[in-house]
C-alpha cells in the first residue's frame, strides 16, 4: 500500500494536503487515499458517497485540497451549469480516471490542475502523468521504479503504436501483490514469466506516453475491425445531452459483433436518436459507428460507480433498442481523394 501511492508514486501530493474520497472503502479508490495520508503524515476526508449535486459542498466544506474522481464523475460535474461558486474551493488538484477530452475545459472552469494516472488493486501506479496533460486520452509515462512493456499473446513485446497487453513488474520487493487468495491457477496465469499480467490493452507512443486502448474482454470485433469500447464510450460522451455511456458487443447476425451503445441523458435534456447517431457519424470511423441505442435513465454501477457491463451484455438488444440500419441509417467506407 506505500508503494501504490506513496510520495515515490505520487509525488503531487504533500503534507499539508487532505484527500476527500468518495468512493467505498472496500475499493481501492476509497481505501487508498487513508493510506496517501497516512503515509505523508496528512489528513483525509471520508464523504458517504459521490453526489454530483452536493460534491462542492462537501469539497468547501471538509476543506480539502485534493481529489480522485473518475472520468464520468468529471463529466457529470461539468456538464451541471455553471456558478460564481465554481472556484470557491480549496482543491489545488485532481486526479482524473481516465483523462477525458474536458479535461481542460474542467482546468479552466474550476482552476484545478489536472493529474491522471493507470493503476490497479494489484500494483503499484506504474503510470502517472504530469499535470494537466496535453497528449489526448494519455496516463501518463511508467513512473521510477517501475518496468511496463506491452506484449502480444505470447508475451513478446510489441512495436510501438501497436496494441499489446500491459506488463508490469517493479524494482522494490512486495510493491506488488503476490498472488490471489487460495486461487494458485489464477496467480500462476496472472505472474506468468515473472510480469504480472493487467488483462488491459494499451499503446506506447514514441515520447513514452501510455494510451489505455480497453479491458481485453470488452473490445469489440466487427466485420474484421478491431474497436475499442472505451474510445467509443468517449466520442459519445461527447454529445451534450448525454450523461454517461456504455459501449457492448452484441451478436451480429453475420458474423463477429455489432457495437451497442448504452446511454443516459444529461438532467433536464432527453437524447434523440437520429441526432445522436449522425453526431458520431461526423465523428467516427464508419465500422464504429454503434448500430443499436439504449436510452436508461441510468446506467447500471457497482458500489464504486463502475457501469455493470455484464448486466448490460446479458440483456442485449432488447425490445426498447433502437436500430440504426433498420431506421434506414447507414455507414459505408469512403474513399478520400
Amino acid at each position: 500500500m506505500f508503494s501504490n501511492a506513496g510520495p515515490e508514486s505520487w509525488p503531487m501530493v504533500g503534507k499539508d494536503d487532505r484527500y476527500l474520497t468518495v468512493a467505498p472503502i472496500f475499493h481501492i479508490g476509497g481505501m487508498g487515499p487513508p493510506f496517501v495520508m497516512l503515509a505523508r503524515g496528512a489528513s483525509v476526508a471520508v464523504a458517504e458517497q459521490f453526489s454530483t449535486d452536493r460534491f462542492w459542498e462537501v469539497v468547501r466544506k471538509t476543506e480539502s485540497t485534493v481529489v480522485f474522481l473518475l472520468g464520468v464523475m468529471a463529466t457529470f460535474l461539468l456538464k451541471r451549469p455553471p456558478t460564481p461558486e465554481d472556484r470557491q474551493h480549496k482543491v489545488r488538484l485532481a486526479f482524473m480516471v481516465p483523462l477525458t477530452d474536458d479535461a481542460q475545459a474542467f482546468k479552466e472552469r474550476f482552476n484545478i490542475d489536472i493529474y491522471t494516472i493507470f493503476n490497479m488493486t494489484e500494483i503499484s501506479s506504474p503510470i502517472v502523468s504530469e499535470p494537466n496533460p496535453k497528449k489526448r486520452g494519455t496516463c501518463g509515462r511508467a513512473r521510477p521504479g517501475v518496468e511496463v512493456r506491452l506484449v502480444d499473446e505470447h508475451d513478446c513485446e510489441v512495436p510501438i503504436g501497436t496494441i499489446g497487453e500491459m506488463l508490469v513488474r517493479c524494482d522494490r520487493p512486495w510493491a506488488m501483490n503476490s498472488g490471489y487468495n487460495a486461487n494458485p491457477a489464477a496467480t500462476a496465469k496472472a505472474w506468468q514469466n515473472g510480469w504480472f499480467h493487467t488483462g488491459d490493452g494499451f499503446r506506447q507512443d514514441q515520447d513514452g506516453y501510455f494510451f489505455f486502448v480497453d479491458r481485453m474482454k470488452d473490445a469489440i470485433r466487427r466485420r474484421g475491425e478491431n474497436i475499442s469500447s472505451f474510445e467509443v464510450e468517449a466520442e459519445v460522451c461527447a454529445h451534450p445531452d448525454v450523461r454517461e455511456a456504455a459501449a457492448i458487443a452484441v451478436p451480429s447476425e453475420l458474423s463477429e459483433d455489432e457495437v451497442m451503445i448504452v446511454v443516459a441523458a444529461v438532467p433536464g435534456r432527453s437524447i434523440d436518436h437520429m441526432s445522436l447517431s449522425t453526431f458520431l457519424m461526423r465523428r467516427m470511423p464508419y465500422f464504429m459507428v454503434p448500430r443499436y441505442i439504449r436510452i436508461l435513465d441510468e446506467l447500471p454501477k457497482t458500489p464504486s460507480a463502475k457501469v455493470l457491463k455484464t448486466e448490460l451484455r446479458k440483456e442485449g438488444v432488447t425490445s426498447d433498442t433502437w436500430d440504426r440500419e433498420a431506421a434506414g441509417l447507414r455507414t459505408r467506407r469512403e474513399n478520400l481523394t
